[in-house]
């Protein structure tokens, strides 16, 4: 039994190195995909977790459902290493929500074989105890029981999506790990499903890592944010906080980038230019300076730490007492 104050989730310097092959004939190199990350989630918490397309959001999230063994560091789950939980017992208390709830139902089942089919997997009660719950977990996301015999080609994407948030429900698991749940609806749609998902946390005390590139969305959900650039976690902080006063120059430019409807004002300009760095390649020093508009020679000299900064931790030099000095 964990004790009260130990955090559901936590990742203690956690790297995930793939050996990737430049070419036909080139020499393999590392790509770190994820690189040294220290996070915690306490119980009931929802952390929202942002970045570019492939600074490494969804490698992390196949670490914490076991289907990637990070190369290096633990996965801690009430304190216990993951590697010592059960992968069935495990499974009861993670849970995934994946991106596409187009391509991740089965089209060849029904709706009550897809939602039971956890169910029937870990060898929880029999038919009639597995259609009850069926019918009862389609209540809670929404959805009328006569759905239970439609295929998912019968339905929109998000009933499709409910469709998935109850098959993730259906184990009553503690740690639910949105990965963009909502980037594939319409705008009127993702607002259901994440009025949805606010309840649900409430209803069931569920802890979530919600992933997304949507910072509006996050905005809504999340209590706490980690801005994740080229594997690393270079921004933490509670959500109002990191909206309302970031730090970090990389953070900053992800809140710039964010569209207003005001009518002639046009794509906002974060600054960061079009390239992104190359992760097999990454620039010395802080991945980010040469993107970054605050950077000088120190910063392309010296990777920074992650230091305390408010509520939060941010990684940057510009706010580490020890190498400000040098930023003059």
């Amino acid at each position: 039994m964990s004790k009260p104050d130990t955090p559901v989730l936590e990742l203690r310097g956690v790297s995930k190195v793939y050996s990737v092959k430049q070419g036909l004939m080139g020499a393999r190199k590392p790509l770190r995909a994820v690189n040294d990350v220290n996070l915690t989630l306490g119980r009931s918490e929802v952390l929202g977790l942002v970045g570019e397309s492939g600074c490494g959001k969804s490698t992390l999230a196949k670490i914490l459902l076991g289907l990637e063994a990070p190369t290096s560091g633990e996965v801690l789950v009430d304190g216990e290493a993951i590697g010592s939980h059960d992968r069935l017992k495990l499974a009861r208390r993670i849970q995934p929500i994946f991106q596409d709830p187009y391509s991740s139902l089965n089209p060849r089942k029904s709706i009550a074989e897809i939602i039971s089919l956890p169910l029937r997997v870990h060898g929880i009660g029999d038919h009639a105890s597995q259609t009850k719950a069926v019918r009862e977990i389609l209540d809670v996301v929404g959805l009328p029981a006569r759905v239970m015999n439609t295929y998912p080609s019968q339905m929109s994407g998000g009933q499709r999506q409910r469709v998935a948030i109850a098959r993730a429900l259906i184990m009553k698991p503690e740690i639910v790990i949105c990965d963009e749940p909502t980037s594939a609806l319409d705008v009127s749609v993702q607002s259901q499903i994440l009025n949805l998902l606010g309840e649900l946390r409430r209803e069931f005390g569920l802890t979530y890592l919600f992933i997304s590139h949507n910072l509006a969305v996050v905005e809504h959900l999340a209590t706490r944010v980690a801005v994740m650039y080229l594997g690393r976690i270079v921004e933490e902080a509670e959500t109002g906080a990191l909206f309302d006063a970031s730090r970090h120059p990389y953070s900053r430019a992800l809140l710039d980038s964010v569209l207003t409807p005001e009518p002639g004002l046009g794509v906002p300009d974060t600054h960061l230019g079009a390239a992104y760095p190359n992760p097999i390649n990454p620039p010395p020093g802080c991945a980010f300076h040469p993107r970054c508009a605050s950077a000088t020679a120190f910063c392309a000299a010296r990777a920074p730490r992650p230091v305390a900064s408010g509520d939060g931790l941010v990684e940057c030099h510009l706010y580490d007492p020890e190498t400000e000095m040098f930023q003059r």
